[in-house]
């Protein structure tokens, strides 16, 4: 059976590595983080870290 030549093998890690990175990229941007409405929450919070129960 013929071995791949060479360029054939560079081909497909070409069209693997683009397939690769554009996958990550679609999977990284399509992430939406929660992000709190008010800011009173974020004040109670950092009150509330001050306050150390030893």
């Amino acid at each position: 059976m013929p071995q791949m030549a060479p360029i054939g093998w560079l081909s497909l890690f070409i069209i693997f590595s683009i397939t690769f990175v554009i996958f990550n990229m679609m999977n990284y941007y399509s992430f939406i983080p929660y992000m709190p409405s008010s800011n009173s929450t974020v004040k109670t919070q950092s009150m509330n870290s001050l306050n150390w129960k030893w």
